[in-house]
């Protein structure tokens, strides 16, 4: 099978927010326009994605955007044809229809699982699973931090241009950070995190703060802290060393400036986790919260592959705020010891982006993986 012009389907159903779109949409991207594929995304909520991409028309059952067919994924699903390559992102489960079809000229399909830094990953990627009723098998791919995984999203020029950008001496987002000394933060993260604490900590520290708030459902309980009913785009509130300002909701190419420019980067679920690595910048990663508090196993198992290099106090200072942001509480001296520990934390979040970047890249190994099936 060659990779000219094959046809490949992603599915996809939005599930929270935006980070199944997120992830699916840059990896549609990615495959049409580094490896010249005929790549079709199915998508159930287009109301949603319009918000990553403005110029989606929901009212249309399939158009192309960005060298992308997208395709609405509707409760009277229809289908013109079976890919050569199917994707079903993080077990979404296909139309039976399709399916069905499927097993007529069985395509390579591939469950692309979410990303985790746990060690049994290695064990499970490139797993078969036979279909219980037809002559079809699907393969478990789990994108991961080591080379026996699926590797990470990133495309082929991302560092080039995170390295210009950075180079560059001032951006939309840099230029928000007055006084010159102020520490730039941007903020994305999960209703439930420690607004207050972390706020009350950054008001009361030495340093001025600047915090960059993408338009997001975190803005409740940023309003909540600055006593107003609701917050708008533009919206800039201080108190103390801290000055809040309220920022549009950014497209994932002006989120990743976002990110580039800051000093460092609150982040959550997938998606803008795996921007901040590539960022090369110092973050504070909320994962997804689960029942049973498997969330915080999978940030335990992050923090001891990723962390370690650092080798240092920082490290533990990292950590130790890492896990006290994901469990919704902040010790009144956490604040002030990450931020003093910064500029060895930027050094390590540096090298880890560079190491990381080494390694075949997520769309890379999926078309590998495509062209080597048997």
């Amino acid at each position: 099978m060659t990779d000219k012009r094959q046809r490949w389907d992603i599915f996809c159903r939005i599930v929270d927010n935006y980070g199944d779109i997120g992830v699916c949409w840059r990896l549609a991207r990615q495959l049409a326009h580094e490896y010249a594929l005929d790549v079709r995304l199915w998508v159930d909520a287009l109301p949603v994605a319009q918000r990553l991409l403005p110029a989606l028309d929901t009212q249309l059952a399939e158009q192309i955007l960005d060298g992308v067919t997208i395709a609405h994924w509707s409760p009277d699903f229809q289908f013109d044809r079976i890919a050569d390559v199917v994707i079903e992102a993080f077990a979404c489960e296909l139309p039976e229809p399709y399916i069905n079809d499927m097993a007529a000229q069985p395509p390579v399909w591939i469950n692309l699982e979410y990303l985790s830094a746990e060690a049994w990953v290695e064990e499970f990627h490139l797993q078969p699973s036979p279909h219980p009723r037809l002559a079809l098998k699907k393969t478990f791919f789990f994108p991961g931090f080591t080379e026996n995984t699926g590797g990470l999203l990133r495309e082929r020029h991302l560092m080039k241009e995170r390295d210009a950008a950075q180079a560059g001496s001032s951006t939309t987002f840099s230029a928000m950070a007055s006084p010159a000394n102020a520490l730039r933060v941007s903020l994305f993260a999960y209703p439930q995190a420690h607004i207050t604490g972390l706020f009350n900590a950054m008001a009361n520290g030495d340093r001025p703060v600047v915090c960059l708030i993408p338009e997001s459902s975190l803005l409740a309980p940023v309003s909540q802290f600055f006593d107003t009913e609701t917050l708008q785009p533009g919206d800039h509130y201080s108190q103390g060393a801290l000055s809040v300002h309220i920022l549009p909701f950014l497209r994932q190419t002006e989120y990743d400036q976002l990110l580039w420019s800051c000093d460092l980067n609150f982040v959550r679920g997938e998606d803008s986790w795996i921007r901040a690595i590539w960022a090369g910048r110092p973050f504070v990663w909320q994962p997804y919260i689960q029942s049973e508090d498997t969330h915080l196993v999978k940030l335990e198992a992050f923090l001891q592959r990723y962390l370690p290099p650092l080798g240092t106090a920082a490290a533990d200072v990292w950590a130790t705020f890492h896990r006290q942001w994901a469990q919704g509480q902040l010790a009144a001296d956490s604040w002030p010891r990450l931020a003093h520990a910064l500029p060895a934390i930027q050094q390590h979040a540096s090298q880890q982006s560079q190491a990381l970047a080494a390694q075949d890249d997520l769309a890379a190994k999926l078309v590998i993986f495509v062209r080597n099936f048997q």
